[in-house]
């Protein structure tokens, strides 16, 4: 496998000027012999040097999934698009792969969706201004106003679209033209507190994130938090997953919990649930923009 020397790393970061333009190259095969033999032996054939690389064989669907990151070794390698019909010509076709290439310095295009609680909001749009969070925001949906002012704070645009009426489907309409417009890859719901339709959830299917307290199905409906304090739970958590036609049942990304106890107070609780919340969301949206999530049926595979 041809990886990039430590000298060579050592030189990049000493003159960032140096760097040059990375791509992501990730792949889902039936499992057999020759898969990571076949991806390296194809990037290295193509003047590629690979930086990084992470693989997995799920046993139990006999499925491997690879995410491979890489470069031009400085002689010549073809385009991202001559690559790709390349790949697909042999080593794609060879193994009956699912495949696709990616330029890391384009970042991945991520529409917002929020209610009246702010705090995912404020996280993701935080990380994202100072560079931590490797996305671009194109703009903040919500069926209320509360959080313009922190959206526009931040100079991203604001859309505000009520349901009226229980006209949900026409509201839905207006966010899928939005998503369209706006040329979305992504769309995050930092506590939108509205279920999706599933004309909804088939439009976002593997395009939307969710977050939720882990209480559920045991604590649904409003005031979650205090509902658990009745109930004397020792544990909280969030859990952020794909949107699915089964509510609050896709596949999980990343969980999250913490340690509670008698001395807190159901409010104790809410602050530490919605820090919980933050976390958990930001590292769904983070790998899931570096293209480390795979689906896998009903579960996720995150190659870290």
């Amino acid at each position: 496998m041809s990886l990039a020397t430590s000298e060579e790393r050592s030189q990049r970061a000493a003159n960032p000027a140096l760097t040059p333009r990375s791509f992501i190259l990730t792949t889902a095969a039936p499992d057999t012999t020759g898969i990571v033999a076949g991806i390296s032996g194809f990037l290295a054939s193509h003047n590629a040097l690979i930086t990084e690389a992470q693989h997995y064989d799920d046993p139990h669907g006999n499925t491997s999934f690879m995410r491979t990151v890489f470069h031009d070794n400085g002689r010549d390698m073809p385009t991202l698009e001559a690559l790709n019909d390349k790949f697909g010509a042999s080593v794609g076709k060879q193994f009956n792969m699912t495949w696709h290439f990616h330029e890391v310095q384009r970042k991945c295009r991520v529409l917002l969706a929020v209610s009246r609680h702010g705090h995912c909001l404020n996280s993701i749009l935080h990380r994202w201004s100072t560079g931590t969070l490797p996305i671009e925001v194109v703009a903040v949906v919500s069926n209320h106003q509360d959080m313009r002012s922190l959206a526009e704070w931040h100079g991203v645009p604001y859309h505000y679209l009520p349901i009226i009426d229980g006209r949900k489907a026409e509201q839905e309409k207006r966010m899928f033209e939005l998503f369209e417009r706006s040329d979305s890859e992504l769309m995050v719901l930092a506590r939108y507190m509205q279920i999706l339709t599933p004309e909804a959830c088939r439009y976002f299917e593997g395009r939307a994130i969710n977050i939720h307290h882990s209480f559920l199905p045991g604590f649904k409906g409003a005031k979650a938090y205090h509902q658990a304090f009745t109930r004397g739970v020792k544990l909280i958590g969030a859990t952020a997953h794909y949107v699915t036609t089964d509510l609050d049942e896709g596949p999980i990304i990343e969980q999250e919990v913490e340690r509670v106890d008698h001395t807190q107070s159901a409010e104790d609780l809410t602050v530490i649930g919605s820090e919980l919340e933050t976390v958990v969301l930001n590292r769904a949206i983070k790998w899931h923009a570096e293209r480390r999530v795979f689906r896998n049926g009903n579960k996720t595979v995150v190659l870290r």
